[in-house]
């Protein structure tokens, strides 16, 4: 596995590393930049981060918006991953509605992830004839899972659909996800783990020990792109502690 990890003191300081590395990457870009965005918390203190510290210093313009995955939930509800974004960073950034493009969650399941992915292969630029977003965003669960490819789904890591559907295991709630093929034609993936419960998944996906080729983030390793693990001091403390049993 080919990685760059950055590991900061705070959510904070790993918000900057976010934000300088989209920007960076921005700044190559010509064109539109294409982003995929991730839920749940730790994105949550990114894009809040990036509405405090960051309004003008990206050209949020340039970016058309996606999302990685999305609960099958209206875009008023809690759970939306398209609100928790909205709220705490589109809306307060000046850009164009043209530029959103969100999982519609009240809508059927199986047919919404047939209209996102056609919507996908239409927007994107291709590549191995799939379509290559700039910079896919990821979160990491306890159980290995990413975007919201389970465990017991890990057929969908080598589906030829864009988007398909999947289940929760514990709460059964549908989701509609990005599929493995296209998680790794991506030119950029940035996986986002924050809090000492994700180290010892981390310090098994990172160092390939144990159980992890049964956690679906494991298979997400873009081969004609770069992939970046972003992680606090508690998410990263076991393959620190890995480091040092190695030295001795």
């Amino acid at each position: 596995m080919n990685y760059k990890i950055q590991i900061s003191k705070s959510v904070e300081e790993l918000s900057e590393q976010f934000a300088q590395l989209l920007i960076h990457k921005i700044n190559n870009y010509k064109d539109h930049f294409h982003i995929a965005l991730s839920g749940n918390s730790t994105p949550k203190s990114i894009f809040e981060y990036l509405a405090a510290y960051h309004k003008t210093t990206i050209d949020w313009n340039k970016i058309k918006y996606f999302w990685g995955d999305e609960r099958c939930v209206p875009p008023t509800d809690s759970e939306s991953n398209y609100k928790m974004a909205n709220d705490a960073l589109l809306s307060k950034l000046q850009i164009s509605a043209s530029n959103i493009f969100r999982i519609e969650g009240e809508s059927n399941p199986t047919d919404e992830a047939k209209r996102y992915s056609e919507l996908i292969a239409k927007i994107l630029p291709q590549k191995n004839e799939l379509p290559r977003f700039d910079i896919i965003m990821l979160g990491l669960g306890e159980d290995g899972h990413t975007a919201s490819i389970f465990p017991n789904q890990k057929s969908l890591l080598s589906s030829d659909k864009i988007y398909a559907t999947a289940v929760h295991p514990a709460t059964e709630q549908i989701r509609i996800t990005l599929t493995g093929k296209v998680l790794n034609n991506a030119s950029t993936v940035v996986f986002i783990a924050t809090g000492k419960n994700k180290s010892k998944v981390v310090d098994e996906i990172i160092n390939q020990k144990e159980n992890y080729k049964n956690y679906p983030a494991s298979f997400i390793n873009p081969q004609n792109g770069e992939l970046y693990w972003l992680l606090d001091n508690a998410a990263a403390s076991q393959i620190e502690k890995s480091k040092s049993e190695v030295k001795k």
